[in-house]
């Protein structure tokens, strides 16, 4: 006979990923707080009501918590530059990806573990259940990532993308969510009707973050006082990557005139090439260009929101997403930073169907 698969206990960190305590989970489900501590503990094999009761208190399948522990080797999310390779490993619908590391919001984070070869992969990584996929070019989102492993315990990593790249990236199940900024901040749908394409069979929904002002990153010395006369001007750009939300607003200043030859792929990016003297002016954030002592030059207001594929909606992990991005902390977080602005519907979410 085979040997059965090692069942593993969840009930913690699905409990934790609500942000709640054990007797707050052991009220909603019918039992104690000690026979919840004890299950939780692995002390105490809970009995088929008590198992039922926990999955429904906790909005997932007994199974959920108390499945097999899924066997099978690791993959690479998308192929390393070079071996040895360090990774982040993170589970995703079913699958074990591994992450090469890269710079980023999540600074100085601790790798994985270490691949000598294409073949070198471990069979499991024990953090890749409590690790969130973020995709988005958000320069605020490792602030994002600190308030989540605060309000819940778990790990988010944070990968820079352009918009429609992080769209792809989670339609293709290599990230939890994505950070998108496609759509003016007056548009009547927002963002919402410009995924409808990517939302696939299952459909995608929007959680609602915050109003951003996008302008023109200008060095000093070139004493510009409009984005008509930086068009008009003689002065290098550089550019925004086709995909960028901040293309459209790129494209909407230089109208017919070529578009930049040397491009960034993200708003530090264009910070960095105007402060060492590559560039002279270039689409980015207001954040960004404060940080990097810049003049900013606002061209317009965005909306900026997170998505994620409606089908992973009950994933614990994208549950506290959802709550950290309605917490107070991260409000003030946002009335704090230079440009952004909680969106009056911040923290909702609504479901976008695909096109018919």
């Amino acid at each position: 006979m085979p040997d059965p698969k090692p069942l593993e206990n969840r009930v913690k960190l699905l409990r934790q990923a609500r942000g709640w305590t054990q007797g707050e989970l052991a009220a909603a489900a019918g039992l104690s707080r000690t026979g919840v501590g004890a299950i939780e503990a692995a002390r105490l094999v809970p009995s088929v009501a008590a198992a039922i009761g926990l999955a429904r208190a906790l909005s997932c399948s007994v199974e959920d918590l108390f499945g097999p522990r899924a066997r099978g080797g690791c993959e690479f999310a998308w192929a390393p530059a070079a071996f040895p390779c360090r990774y982040w490993a993170a589970e995703i619908a079913g699958r074990t990806l591994l992450f090469p590391v890269e710079s980023g919001p999540q600074g100085g984070l601790l790798h994985d573990g270490v691949a000598q070869h294409e073949a070198d992969l471990p069979a499991q990584v024990e953090q890749a259940r409590t690790t969130l996929v973020l995709a988005t070019c958000d320069p605020a989102a490792g602030l994002l990532a600190t308030l989540y492993r605060r309000e819940g315990g778990l790990r988010m990593l944070v990968f820079t993308r352009a918009s429609r790249e992080a769209l792809g990236l989670v339609e293709r199940g290599i990230a939890h969510a994505a950070g998108i900024h496609l759509a003016p901040a007056s548009a009547k749908r927002g963002n919402a009707a410009l995924i409808s394409a990517a939302a696939g069979p299952a459909g995608m929904t929007l959680l609602h973050v915050a109003r951003w002002e996008e302008g023109l990153a200008v060095q000093p010395a070139a004493r510009l006082r409009s984005a008509s006369s930086a068009a008009r001007g003689n002065f290098r750009w550089v550019g925004r990557s086709m995909g960028a939300g901040a293309r459209r607003c790129q494209d909407e200043i230089l109208g017919q005139r070529r578009a930049p030859r040397h491009v960034a792929h993200d708003h530090r990016g264009v910070v960095e090439a105007i402060r060492s003297g590559w560039a002279d002016v270039g689409v980015c954030l207001r954040l960004a260009s404060e940080e990097g002592q810049l003049a900013f030059l606002p061209v317009g207001e965005e909306a900026y929101d997170l998505c994620f594929r409606s089908d992973q909606a009950s994933d614990p992990r994208l549950a506290a997403l959802v709550r950290t991005v309605r917490s107070a902390e991260y409000r003030r977080l946002l009335e704090e930073l230079p440009g952004y602005r909680p969106q009056a519907h911040l923290g909702e979410l609504e479901d976008v169907v695909p096109h018919a």
